[in-house]
């Protein structure tokens, strides 16, 4: 079986058992149903709709990628994703948006819909799919370094400015850009469900060190890794671990100081290893970046 032949097989197996079927959009009326079901999701506040249904036209017209998936029994659209190419040299896709409505939460629909996103990469070229996330959702976090087997590869501060949507609304939106090399290992084995989490307790015992955790209070608490000067020797520790809260939704809701002291608790810690050159090798279910310092590249 070749790579895309595989890659294919994963893409079917995922919406099967997810009890959807997926299909790539074209159609203005698809492609509305589309921009209705991100809109659902995101309740977009005064600057309008996620994505409108003109420019999502456009985008497949010109080849982009955009997909539906619809539950097997009902018929209903219940998620969806899109994205468009990055430079031509890269033979990159950026997936700019994906969503699932709360009813089909839980199934593993945008799973399916990740993997059928890289079955058709693959056919079309394209070696690796670039997206970001908020890097204090836990389970996005997981999702994409976890169950994608995604990288880091930047931390973008307040990446889209101010958003009046009803989910980034009066936060700063600090995103994690991240790397899906979709010919990896990792990504194979990802999508084909057998996924690769890091285990925290693990790399403690071997001596990894903490630069961010969470205090008995749940505020966010520095750890005893300190950023080295630039140009000063490098430090003992090759593994360090950065924490993010359990719930950050609901701390913005519940403890909105608290929850902002997280991102900036974050940015500081995770933003200037990911400028050095470190890099993330992956996340802990309970909730932990794991670091690396080990990479040729880490400037000290």
């Amino acid at each position: 079986m070749t790579t895309t032949e595989a890659a294919d097989a994963a893409a079917s197996e995922a919406a099967a058992r997810a009890g959807v079927g997926i299909r790539e959009l074209a159609e203005l009326p698809d492609l509305a149903a589309a921009c209705a079901l991100f809109d659902e999701i995101w309740q977009p506040g005064p600057e309008g709709s996620a994505l409108h249904a003109e420019l999502l036209r456009a985008l497949t017209k010109a080849g982009s990628y955009a997909s539906g998936a619809y539950d097997s029994a009902t018929g209903e659209l219940v998620g969806a994703c899109a994205g468009f190419f990055g430079p031509p040299a890269q033979a990159s896709l950026h997936s700019h948006i994906a969503g699932v409505l709360p009813a089909a939460a839980r199934r593993a629909v945008g799973f399916a819909l990740k993997v059928h996103q890289r079955a058709w990469c693959l056919r079309h070229g394209v070696r690796t799919v670039h997206w970001t996330f908020d890097p204090l959702i836990r389970r996005n976090a997981y999702f994409n370094l976890v169950k994608l087997g995604a990288q880091p590869a930047e931390y973008l501060p307040n990446f889209y400015g101010a958003m009046s949507d009803s989910i980034n609304r009066s936060v700063e939106t600090d995103r994690m850009l991240v790397r899906w090399d979709l010919l990896s290992d990792r990504a194979a084995a990802a999508s084909a469900g057998r996924p690769e989490p890091a285990s925290a307790a693990a790399e403690l015992a071997r001596g990894a060190v903490t630069a961010l955790g969470s205090g008995a209070d749940g505020w966010p608490q520095a750890g005893p890794f300190a950023m080295p000067a630039a140009g000063s020797s490098p430090p003992a520790a090759r593994t360090v671990l950065v924490a993010i809260p359990a719930d950050i939704e609901g701390m913005r809701q519940a403890d909105p100081r608290c929850a902002a002291a997280w991102r900036t608790a974050l940015r500081e810690a995770l933003m200037p290893l990911l400028e050095r050159g470190a890099t993330v090798t992956g996340f802990d279910r309970d909730g932990w970046y794991v670091v690396s310092l080990d990479a040729q590249e880490v400037n000290w």
